[in-house]
C-alpha cells in the first residue's frame, strides 16, 4: 500500500514537472525500506526526461536495471529517446537489442525515436533497419512514425525512397497531415523535383488534405528556388482566396524573391504596394529582395523609398541588406551613389566610413583593414542564393 501511495504522489508531481520532489520521495522510500516497483522507476525516469534532465533519467534507469526489474514499454521508449538526445547511438542500439532479447516488443514511439536518430545522422542504413524491424514484428507505422521516417529520408537525401514511403502510407489508409506534406514538399524542393511537388499539390487540392501557412510558404519558397513563376502566382492567389491561410510576411517575401530574381521590377513594386494596403509588414529579407531588384534596374529613388519606409516600419538592416546596398553602390555613379550611400550610412555608419577610407589615397596597412572589416560585419556568412550574394 505504501508503494502505491508514493506512486500516486509521484505521478501527481510529474504532471507539474517537479522532478526534485519526486527524487526526494524516491530516496525517502529507499531509506524507509519501501519497495520501488516498475511504476515508481518509470515515473521517475519519464519525469526526468520531461524536465530535460537526461543524465538523471539514465542514472535512475541504471538503478532500475540493477534491481532486476524489467522496464515496461513506456520506460524503454523514454530511455531510448534520452540516449538518442544525448547522441549515444551505441547505447541506443545496445538497449534496443537488450530489450528485444528480453521479450520487449517495441511500440511506434520507440521506432519513431530510432528513425529520428538515424535521420539526424543521415544514416540511410539505420532508417532501413527501422523499417525492416517494424515489418518483422508485423507493426504498422502510425502517422507519427511515417512523419519521422519522411523527415529522416529527407536528411539522408533520399527523395525517391521518401516518395515510395509516402505512397505506402497513403495506400495503407493513413491520411497525411500538414507535417507530412510539408516534409515531402521540402524533400522535393531540395532535390529540385518540381514536377513531383506540383503533382503533390494537385493531389492535396483534390483530396482535401490539410494545408497550413508553413506548407503554403514551403511551396512558395520551392517555386522561388526553382524559378516557377506562374505556379507561384497561382499558389499565392489560392492563399488570398483562403479563409485560414491569408498571405503573411513570409509569403510576400517568397513572391518578392521570385520577382526580384527575375528582374520583374513592376510586379515587385506592385506587391510592395499591396503589402502596405493589406497591412502586412515587410521583413528584412523582403526589403533585401526589393533593394536587389531596384538596384539592378537602376531605380534608385524607388530603392531609397523602399528602404526608408521599411526602416520606419521597424525593419532592422542586417549584414545581407548592408551587403546588398554596398553592391548597388559599386555600380552607381554621382548622385545615385550618394543616395544609396546615405541609406547604407543609416544602416551601418561604420561600414560607410570604412568604404570611404578604402577609397582615399592614404596608404593603409592590409592587416589593419582586414581586422577593421571583421569588426564591422558579423561573422555570419552569406548563404548561396542570398540576394546580397548575387547582386
Amino acid at each position: 500500500m505504501e508503494t502505491i501511495f508514493y506512486n500516486v504522489t509521484m505521478k501527481s508531481l510529474r504532471f507539474g514537472r517537479q522532478f526534485q520532489h519526486i527524487e526526494d520521495l524516491a530516496f525517502e522510500m529507499i531509506e524507509k525500506g519501501i519497495e520501488l516497483d516498475n511504476i515508481t522507476y518509470s515515473t521517475i525516469i519519464t519525469c526526468a526526461k520531461r524536465c530535460n534532465l537526461f543524465d538523471k533519467a539514465v542514472e535512475w534507469f541504471e538503478r532500475m536495471y540493477k534491481t532486476g526489474l524489467m522496464p515496461d514499454e513506456v520506460t524503454y521508449s523514454a530511455v531510448l529517446d534520452v540516449y538518442a538526445k544525448l547522441g549515444k547511438v551505441e547505447e541506443v542500439m545496445s538497449l534496443y537489442e537488450r530489450g528485444r532479447a528480453s521479450g520487449w516488443k517495441p511500440d511506434p514511439i520507440a521506432f519513431a525515436v530510432l528513425a529520428k536518430m538515424f535521420g539526424e545522422a543521415g544514416d540511410y542504413d539505420g532508417i532501413r533497419y527501422v523499417l525492416q524491424e517494424m515489418k518483422s514484428l508485423g507493426l504498422q507505422p502510425n502517422l507519427v512514425v511515417y512523419n519521422t521516417l519522411l523527415e529522416a529520408m529527407g536528411k539522408a537525401g533520399k527523395p525517391g525512397l521518401a516518395r515510395n514511403l509516402f505512397e505506402e502510407m497513403v495506400d495503407s489508409g493513413i491520411a497525411p497531415n500538414e507535417k507530412t506534406l510539408t516534409a515531402l514538399i521540402k524533400i522535393y524542393g531540395r532535390a529540385r523535383w518540381a514536377r513531383d511537388a506540383l503533382e503533390l499539390w494537385e493531389r492535396m487540392r483534390l483530396n482535401g488534405w490539410p494545408v497550413d501557412f508553413i506548407l503554403y510558404n514551403t511551396l512558395l519558397s520551392m517555386c522561388a528556388d526553382i524559378g516557377l513563376i506562374e505556379e507561384a502566382e497561382k499558389l499565392f492567389e489560392d492563399m488570398k482566396g483562403s479563409e485560414k491561410c491569408k498571405p503573411d510576411s513570409w509569403s510576400y517575401t517568397a513572391m518578392l524573391n521570385i520577382y526580384g530574381s527575375g528582374g520583374n521590377v513592376n510586379k515587385a513594386m506592385d506587391l510592395f504596394k499591396e503589402m502596405s494596403e493589406a497591412g502586412v509588414k515587410l521583413n528584412v529579407m523582403g526589403c533585401t529582395c526589393l533593394v536587389q531588384c531596384l538596384g539592378r534596374a537602376k531605380r534608385i529613388d524607388d530603392l531609397v523609398r523602399v528602404f526608408e519606409t521599411s526602416v520606419e516600419a521597424g525593419v532592422k538592416p542586417d549584414d545581407r541588406l548592408c551587403g546588398c546596398l554596398l553592391s548597388v553602390v559599386s555600380y552607381c555613379e554621382g548622385e545615385d551613389a550618394d543616395k544609396v550611400l546615405a541609406c547604407l550610412e543609416q544602416a551601418n555608419p561604420k561600414l560607410v566610413a570604412f568604404v570611404k577610407r578604402l577609397a582615399s589615397k592614404d596608404s593603409t596597412n592590409f592587416d589593419m583593414v582586414k581586422e577593421e572589416f571583421k569588426g564591422i560585419l558579423s561573422t555570419q556568412p552569406l548563404r548561396p542564393g542570398d540576394p546580397s550574394a548575387t547582386v
